[in-house]
């Protein structure tokens, strides 16, 4: 609002908002007998110093008759634009809550009405409703409904891939609370912004239907209704009709001017909060049952792209295993399907998906929610910018563990205090832009801590933090482990950090998992083409500065694209004809060391003993 105010157009169009309630509080308070009283002497006549825009055929005062009408004339405008807003607010939002089926009902509705302008949708209502007051209200609503659900679909679907709602989904929040108290805030700015400028809309739509005789009826006058009457003698004397018409353009004029003010100064202000989430995540691992098993995954959108392909791994109590792979792999994707947030129309199956014991479907959200720990790679947008922090924290609690409001924010306090955040008793009461991108990512963790994790799943936690941050929130994950005996499953890009903190690395690629082995044999021991390439890539002290980087020729393929053979054999300098047409499975070449690959031991070993030379 004040950033408006600082605009000489919104400043001058709010004066004129503010002249517009003066006059309907108090005009008729001040001029309405003026205005009703019948002067048979005066009758039709043209402007004076006696009556500035002429008297009308019973000779009452128009001037003081367009000032009494501005109450009718915005009341009735204010109203048409609240209960179109609202109409349209819940048809855009209710698809999210509803079933599917329902869903496209109400959508292909909205769609069809948007189809029409709006202009005819008021006339078609006003004959279904009929003449009148009310039904000219009905008809503006009606009219401005089916513009703002679509608004409100387009901006919930923008706001629904945020890393915050998904964090509210692993909490176990339910749909409508996820609507009411984490959708409708972030998108209220734009809803209110449109609605100024629907009631600019309503009040002109609502003087034509007055005009043409459809709208406010006699006794009853609105400035549409003065505009009918002083037009009939436009030719004779022309201020009769000039009077209201004015007062519809300035009226008019005001709401939409202000609401473009505001949505400039909306515009100039808002910044980037959101950043595309890599794909990533997947593994191949050890057999027998553990914590969290994973068999033959599959992750597949609708045109036939499967973006993760058969992953298989298992993750064990207190383990920690790292997850690489360049952007595209499936690493996020995988992690995602393993916490049940792949929303249609994406389509997750497995020959087994179990954790803690029970398949992954059929465990309730209040455990899932405890049980399961979510860090998200972006701490930008992990949380709700319109919510404090203490009271994101606080509604795992809250939610699952029945826990009072003050109860579950002394919690947050101390899971705060926990993950070595200063002072967290003034921290719970502040917004996520006043915490830096470390103290971010660390209330996050502290989200995850509000249960009782079994298994904490990071999904490039380190991402867009400096290194000295980086190292805190990987030392802090590591503390985790230790003492809660969790197990960790870190999705990076930086494979140099998962050798550094990890047991076991899974070397993703293409939706598959090309290698695993522990990570004490990484540097040693790796023997798949992709990994050795990507171990080579990444520079150290003995690099020859002087010489160019090592990099990956050619680009990962696209989900879309992958065909036939092994993926990495357009990148591959061992590939050969069987390696285009049949893609390997991984086969174990020593104990916890699993290689995908049609190269012999023997030959992986010679090929990566050349290129560490």
């Amino acid at each position: 609002m004040r950033a408006a105010l600082r605009s000489p157009v919104g400043l001058a169009s709010a004066v004129l908002l503010a002249l517009l309630v003066l006059l309907a509080v108090f005009a008729p308070v001040l001029w309405g007998d003026r205005a009703a009283a019948i002067d048979t002497d005066a009758l039709q006549q043209g402007p004076s110093a006696d009556h500035l825009l002429g008297t009308d055929l019973l000779g009452r005062d128009i001037f003081y008759r367009v000032l009494v009408a501005t109450r009718l004339t915005i009341g009735l405008a204010l109203l048409a634009t609240l209960i179109g807003v609202t109409t349209g607010l819940v048809l855009g939002s209710v698809p999210s809550v509803l079933p599917r089926w329902a869903a496209r009902v109400v959508t292909s509705a909205v769609n069809i009405a948007v189809a029409f302008p709006g202009l005819l949708l008021a006339l078609f209502f006003a004959v279904i409703f009929g003449t009148g007051t009310i039904g000219a209200v009905l008809a503006i609503a009606f009219a401005i409904a089916p513009s703002f659900a679509r608004l409100t679909q387009t901006l919930t679907a923008a706001v629904s891939g945020r890393d915050f709602i998904k964090a509210a989904r692993v909490c176990g929040v339910g749909r409508f609370r996820l609507l009411v108290r984490h959708v409708l805030p972030n998108i209220a700015e734009p809803l209110v912004i449109n609605a100024t400028l629907a009631a600019g809309s309503a009040l002109t739509a609502f003087a034509g239907l007055s005009f043409l005789g459809i709208g406010v009826q006699a006794p009853s006058y609105d400035w549409g209704r003065l505009l009918g009457e002083g037009l009939q003698r436009i030719y004779v004397s022309p201020a009769p009709a000039l009077g209201p018409a004015v007062a519809v353009v300035l009226a008019g004029l005001a709401f939409n001017l202000f609401g473009e003010a505001a949505a400039a100064a909306a515009g100039g202000r808002q910044q980037v909060r959101g950043r595309a989430v890599a794909r990533h995540e997947s593994t191949e691992g050890f057999e027998g049952e553990g914590l969290l098993t994973v068999r033959n995954l599959h992750v597949s959108f609708p045109g036939g792209v499967t973006p993760v392909r058969g992953v298989s791994f298992t993750v064990h109590d207190g383990e920690m295993i790292g997850v690489v792979g360049e952007s595209g792999s499936g690493k996020s994707l995988t992690a995602l399907a393993v916490s049940r947030l792949i929303e249609h129309p994406g389509h997750v199956t497995a020959d087994q998906l179990d954790f803690d014991g029970k398949p992954l479907r059929a465990t309730p959200d209040r455990e899932l929610g405890t049980k399961l720990a979510m860090v998200f790679q972006d701490p930008m947008t992990s949380f709700n910018p319109t919510r404090r922090i203490g009271s994101q924290i606080a509604e795992v609690s809250e939610v699952h563990q029945g826990m009072s409001r003050r109860q579950a924010v002394a919690k947050a306090v101390d899971r705060l205090r926990a993950v070595r955040i200063p002072e967290p008793e003034r921290r719970v009461k502040q917004y996520p832009h006043e915490f830096s991108g470390g103290m971010r990512q660390r209330a996050m963790i502290a989200m995850g801590l509000m249960g009782e994790p079994r298994l904490v799943i990071a999904d490039e936690p380190t991402t867009a933090l400096d290194v000295t941050v980086q190292r805190e929130v990987l030392k802090l994950l590591a503390r985790i482990r230790a003492e809660r005996t969790a197990a960790v499953l870190l999705i990076s890009h930086d494979i140099t950090v998962v050798a550094q903190t990890c047991d076991r690395v899974l070397v993703m690629y293409a939706g598959r998992i090309v290698e695993e082995l522990p990570t004490a044999e990484l540097f040693t021991a790796a023997r798949h083409p992709y990994t050795t390439a990507l171990l080579a890539a990444v520079p150290d002290l003995d690099t020859d500065r002087e010489a160019p980087l090592a990099v990956i020729p050619g680009r990962p393929p696209e989900p879309g694209e992958i065909a036939r053979g092994c993926p990495f054999a357009p990148r591959c300098p061992l590939a050969e004809d069987r390696c285009r047409q049949e893609e390997p499975e991984l086969t174990p070449m020593a104990d916890g060391h699993r290689v995908a690959c049609w190269k012999s031991e023997r030959e992986l070993t010679l090929a990566a003993a050349g290129g560490a030379r």
